[in-house]
């Protein structure tokens, strides 16, 4: 039943005549198999394209998300992020039994859990903004987080509380090192970024720039205002106002401001073309 169907390989469960059991009937496998949940027991994890962490890093878990896991191969799950649907292959270490229902999430770009209820205890971290933990007990300014330790309050917020301007939530990154796939605080990439200030902000998104370009509606460049996304082929960048952007970006290696009509230049000039969108999230 799959003739005709338009599938994106990066969000359907799908290898070697492998499927996951919600694709039966949709799609041609010699097997489907009912996904295992289990979530990310270490701060950040990364999802690989095959079951090598040599291979390239496609996405990431924060602490507290799930994944489901459909098959394992040479000490990787293969399965599917909860959180942006993306699948390939994670370290089975960094994996466990689901984790209690999560109660906050991490506001900060960054923070560390001690072992104990004292910030000169040891240190275990960073974790990332958007990570998501059950808090279990408070004892002074430091919540003991269920599978990671002690972490302030301050650094937390109640799941269901949110930010309201995702450019300045990406702004809270600038100098954070770009990397290939990254959508933690020690590095990201351009759709990482917006992805990471979307979810703080309590708006669903996808992972890839690609993907993002269909989010909210359809502008024109002399709109383009705060908040605004700007689209080139492979690369996304929020508006900070009608003349600036932020992005994590290969040209400075990092989460950068930069004028618009700077990057708009510098990138075309490099072969890649001028904007394909401009969208209100």
């Amino acid at each position: 039943m799959d003739a005709g169907l338009d599938l994106d390989p990066r969000i359907t469960p799908l290898r070697d005549g492998i499927a996951s059991r919600a694709l039966e009937g949709l799609v041609r496998a010699e097997v489907y198999l009912d996904p295992k949940r289990l979530s990310c027991r270490v701060p950040a994890a990364g999802i690989h394209r095959a079951p090598d962490a040599a291979s390239e890093q496609m996405d990431q878990l924060l602490f507290g998300e799930v994944f489901d896991v459909i098959e394992e191969e040479g000490g990787f799950l293969w399965g599917q992020a909860g959180r942006d649907g993306y699948v390939g292959f994670v370290a089975a270490g960094a994996l466990d039994r689901p984790a209690p229902e999560p109660t906050h999430r991490v506001a900060a770009v960054r923070t560390y859990a001690f072992a104990e209820p004292s910030i000169k205890a040891r240190a275990f971290g960073p974790y990332s903004m958007n990570a998501l933990v059950a808090v279990e007990a408070v004892e002074g300014r430091l919540g003991k987080v269920a599978g990671a330790g002690w972490m302030a309050s301050e650094h937390l917020t109640p799941v269901g509380t949110f930010e309201t301007d995702w450019a300045a939530v990406a702004e809270r990154f600038l100098g954070a090192p770009y990397l290939w796939g990254g959508r933690e605080s020690l590095g990201l990439d351009c759709s990482g970024l917006v992805q990471a200030a979307l979810l703080a902000c309590g708006r669903a998104c996808p992972r890839d720039a690609d993907q993002q370009a269909g989010l909210g509606q359809a502008i024109e460049r002399g709109e383009f205002q705060r908040g605004d996304l700007v689209f080139w082929r492979g690369h996304v960048g929020i508006g900070l106002d009608a003349e600036r952007i932020v992005h994590a970006n290969g040209f400075h290696m990092a989460v950068a401001i930069e004028p618009l009509e700077t990057a708009i230049n510098r990138i075309d000039a490099a072969g890649v073309g001028q904007p394909t969108h401009f969208r209100r999230p």
